[in-house]
């Protein structure tokens, strides 16, 4: 009988909701706002000791395109001496409230090396293009992806709204991946910028390491930024501002 009575008042409350919601009684739950324009600057880190500075900055592109740069530069040691800078935009779109990605290109110069990669994405189509100079690799894009440069952004922007694990479509150069995070802890950071209680996350599907401390309420990149795969670099924050 209590159950009985629980479907019925489930189906009623159901039926008022929507009738409200026609009538605009309840307004429906407001949609996630793109991210307004800024400029961030970091210190790099290798190992403990500073070897350059990065800045990032999202600028508006024209309707719901948007365009985000990390430059990136080496200021000391031997990151300077081989003049080593990196390069890397990305053109999104903000659909179904989260940047999707719809070109990015990397370029990376230092004086004994250089590479770029351009990746591009068809979404009438649903396919990724990859090409490094050797040819072009093709895959199926997904939904929501983005890409190696914007993802810290895309987590910035789950997180500001509440969600406490994430999981992101990642296009890199031969496939989608579907890339996993979680918030582990909250806990007090000291950056250039100033001391912060941050959310600690990490990525918890893949053995490279990754932990990223975000202030989401303040900022929508993370304040530090840690990973590892052959060189341990960190980012601190220095600077943000936004018009």
């Amino acid at each position: 009988m209590t159950d009985l009575l629980h479907t019925r008042f489930s189906r009623s409350a159901g039926a008022l909701l929507a009738g409200l919601l026609l009538i605009g009684i309840v307004p429906p739950a407001a949609a996630a706002s793109a991210p307004a324009p800024f400029t961030a600057t970091y210190q790099v880190q290798r190992d403990g000791e500073t070897i350059g500075e990065a800045t990032i900055t999202l600028s508006a592109a024209g309707g719901d395109t948007y365009a985000y740069r990390n430059w990136t530069r080496g200021t000391a040691g031997l990151a300077a001496l081989l003049g080593a800078s990196s390069d890397e935009t990305t053109r999104f779109r903000w659909h179904d409230d989260a940047p999707e990605t719809l070109t990015y290109d990397y370029r990376m110069n230092a004086a004994i090396k250089q590479k770029h990669r351009h990746l591009e994405v068809d979404w009438a189509a649903g396919r990724v293009t990859v090409d490094e100079g050797k040819g072009p690799i093709r895959y199926a894009s997904a939904p929501g992806m983005v890409d190696r440069n914007t993802l810290p952004l895309a987590l910035g922007l789950a997180l500001r709204e509440g969600r406490k694990s994430v999981v992101l479509p990642v296009g890199v150069k031969q496939r989608v991946e579907q890339q996993q995070y979680a918030v582990q802890a909250t806990e007090p950071v000291s950056v250039p910028a100033g001391e912060f209680k941050a959310e600690r996350i990490t990525r918890t599907d893949a053995d490279k390491p990754f932990s990223a401390w975000y202030v989401p309420a303040k900022f929508p990149l993370p304040v530090k930024l840690a990973q590892g795969d052959g060189d341990h670099l960190t980012l601190q924050l220095v600077s943000f501002r936004s018009p």
